[in-house]
């Protein structure tokens, strides 16, 4: 049943008794008394400090709601988030208190308090001798030029990638910290420079110089105390000064065919140097070869002298009949005719037709050429000599 249909008994949305009795005499309800509630409400929740007296009207309860909305409103701008890769730095009353990771956090907000974001992932680049611009770069000469140990003039041009490493300090340690980075090195890359020859630099000496220009520029940062860390320098092009280049290129050329021939000459000497060596090294094995076959040879023919000499000494006559002997078997041998003196006839040449047809090639029916010889009293005559001094040698004790 609504509350103003006839019957409802008088009741109101505002909680008020029937129209003719009790409340505010069926009229709307009291705002003071509305006011005084919220306020007592709101001094419970501020643990009862606000004042208790009489309420001072309507505009006293709105100031309150006012003032504690905006409160919570200024706190709850405390909450603030860090993306990945970046540190939150946390000043209060502008002291540093703190530096968070990525992720959700609260800090007291402004006046009270104040958070700095910095990115300390992102890879930062410092260019020196030249300025990129919308994909395009163009040189800048003050910066570029510098001059050699040996006052020669060349044309740098240098990367530098850096991060920064400690936010605090990036922030609050060093005022211009990536102005001061880029002239610290500029003065680092001179120094460096300055301190080679020119041929070094143009040539092998490109990765000293930006690992030296590294090295020198990390170590004057972390004394200074920036904040920033030193990832990686990299020389772009050094070239000396345009006015001078075609002199220079000739040069580089005449270096080029140096170093070509220089590879040349010890790509030969390579080749050579080994097959000498083998060649001497096989002339030495041969040589100790023929040096232990001598020594062999002479030891073996000193024993058997040796051994000669003491049966000489024991019967001389017999061993000169011997080695005569010998001497003379071993010459004739080697002969193709032999003269045998027969006796009580004439002398009888001897011809070896078995060792004239080996020479030639033919294989002589040896058993028919014995009985041949055998039915000749002659030939049979020519060939027992030597089985006669044979058997002469060995009844007188030489074998």
């Amino acid at each position: 049943m609504a509350w103003n249909e006839p019957g409802g008994g008088g009741r109101d949305p505002w909680g008020g008794g029937s129209r003719g009795g009790g409340g505010n005499g069926g009229g709307p309800p009291d705002l003071d008394e509305v006011f005084r509630k919220l306020r007592g409400q709101v001094r419970q929740l501020f643990g009862g400090k606000m004042p208790s007296g009489p309420s001072r009207g309507p505009g006293g309860g709105v100031i309150g709601l006012l003032v504690a909305a905006a409160l919570v409103v200024w706190g709850l701008s405390g909450i603030y988030i860090v993306d990945t890769g970046w540190r939150g730095v946390e000043l209060t009353f502008g002291r540093h208190v703190g530096t968070t990771d990525p992720g959700p956090h609260w800090h007291w907000p402004r006046p009270i308090g104040q958070v700095e974001r910095v990115n300390v992932e992102e890879r930062r680049i410092i260019e020196i001798g030249y300025e990129s611009m919308q994909g395009r770069t163009r040189p800048v000469l003050h910066e570029a030029l510098m001059i050699t140990r040996d006052e020669n003039i060349v044309n740098v041009r240098l990367a530098l990638q850096y991060q920064v490493d400690d936010p605090f300090l990036y922030l609050f340690n060093f005022r211009m910290p990536d102005e001061a980075l880029k002239q610290v090195t500029e003065s680092a890359l001179r120094e460096v420079i300055g301190k080679r020859e020119l041929d070094f630099v143009l040539t092998e000496g490109r990765t000293e110089v930006a690992q030296e220009t590294g090295r020198l520029l990390q170590g004057v940062m972390d004394e200074y105390g920036t904040g920033l860390r030193m990832v990686q320098s990299v020389v772009q092009d050094i070239q000396p000064p345009e006015e001078v280049q075609p002199a220079f290129e000739d040069a580089i050329r005449a270096r080029e065919d140096e170093q070509r021939t220089i590879n040349q000459a010890q790509a030969y000497a390579n080749e050579l140097l080994p097959r000498a060596a083998g060649q001497a090294a096989r002339v030495l094995e041969e040589a100790e070869g023929y040096r232990e076959q001598v020594i062999a040879q002479a030891e073996g023919d000193a024993s058997r002298f040796s051994a000669i000499y003491r049966e000489y000494r024991h019967a001389p006559s017999i061993m000169r009949q011997r080695l005569y002997l010998e001497t003379m078997e071993e010459v004739l041998s080697n002969v193709s005719k032999v003269m045998i003196d027969v006796d009580g006839g004439q002398p009888l040449m001897y011809v070896p037709l078995d060792k004239l047809m080996e020479r030639r090639g033919m294989a002589p029916d040896l058993g028919a050429a014995a009985d041949q010889r055998a039915d000749r009293p002659a030939e049979r005559d020519a060939v027992t000599p030597t089985r006669r001094t044979r058997d002469a040698l060995r009844d007188r004790g030489i074998r």
